[in-house]
């Protein structure tokens, strides 16, 4: 028997329904064919590095956009949305566009947004994500990396005007407090030179990491200093206001939240992790190299030139 609601809803002679299906197949196969080629021409639009922002250069080889406090929007592209300004809020007044060193590589599937600096030969990852817009500001310094999922973020350094005691490090590792003479120029998130953020690790703000450092897959410091030449283990947290000496190994899997566990950590010379971070540097510097030699620049620069001189005159700045 048949179901009179079903003969409500279709009433096609069969071979009708195969002409449909034949024809939803069609349309499926081209969509993803056409999403197959868009997906191609994003890759290729959406890639960039330091060196397309050459129109903003002040002479040191980076591309430094700066809007006043008046300035409440928030600057976007349809050419590469996934480097943008943050917008302004109660907790950050000032709206900014990240720097990017000439020959760092940011792939179309990371995301650079507000006060992030991105050091020379700075390999960001797919899905990586360096957000300057709530701590700031965030720092990345050369020849370091960020894999594969990474987060960058910090908790808020100011609100309404204000700063927060202990949410900014100085660029050598100092914890600073709200009335310090330093804190203006200090740091919600530092990455040291030589460093590698392996895949899905997080540094959130306040945090400090140093040089030659490795942080190992889905690690976590957060509320944290963690000192050069150092190895995490992945799937380690550090957090809770501790500080990792110099030269030492966080075993994987470790907890550290006390000072004295941090202070009991081995050595990294005879770990397993001992010339973990050599390695990894290697790999990412090469990457970084060989993608942005890959881009067709030209094409780039252009477009990159084009969307700043128009960002300029919506900011109210003046070409250098």
């Amino acid at each position: 028997m048949s179901n009179p609601k079903c003969q409500d809803v279709v009433n096609y002679p069969i071979n009708n329904l195969a002409r449909i299906e034949v024809i939803v197949i069609m349309v499926i196969s081209a969509g993803v064919g056409i999403g197959i080629m868009s997906l191609q021409t994003v890759t290729h639009v959406f890639a960039i590095n330091g060196e397309e922002l050459s129109s903003l250069r002040g002479g040191n080889g980076s591309q430094i956009l700066m809007t006043n406090e008046s300035d409440t929007h928030s600057s976007y592209s349809r050419e590469w949305p996934n480097i943008h300004s943050n917008v302004k809020t109660d907790f950050n007044t000032n709206v900014s566009l990240p720097e990017i060193q000439e020959t760092a590589f940011i792939h179309p599937f990371a995301v650079v947004i507000g006060n992030c600096y991105i050091g020379k030969f700075v390999l960001v990852a797919p899905t990586a994500v360096c957000r300057g817009d709530e701590g700031t500001p965030i720092h990345v310094s050369d020849y370091s990396n960020m894999q594969d999922g990474v987060i960058l973020h910090g908790l808020e350094t100011t609100e309404k005007g204000k700063n927060i005691d202990g949410r900014r490090y100085s660029e050598i590792g100092d914890r600073l407090m709200a009335n310090s003479s330093q804190y203006l120029d200090g740091y919600s998130v530092f990455v040291g030179t030589n460093t590698s953020l392996a895949h899905d690790s997080m540094v959130h703000g306040p945090a400090w990491v140093g040089n030659n450092t490795f942080v190992g897959m889905k690690s976590i410091i957060f509320d944290a200093k963690v000192g050069n030449n150092v190895a995490i283990g992945i799937s380690s947290t550090i957090s809770n206001g501790v500080s990792i000496p110099d030269n030492k190994f966080v075993p994987p899997g470790s907890v550290i939240l006390d000072q004295e566990e941090a202070d009991a950590l081995p050595l990294r010379i005879g770990s397993t992790y001992e010339n973990t971070n050599t390695a990894v540097l290697h790999v990412n510097e090469q990457l970084a190299e060989g993608y942005n030699s890959q881009l067709n620049l030209d094409k780039l620069v252009e477009q990159r030139e084009k969307q700043m001189e128009k960002g300029m005159l919506e900011t109210g700045m003046s070409a250098p």
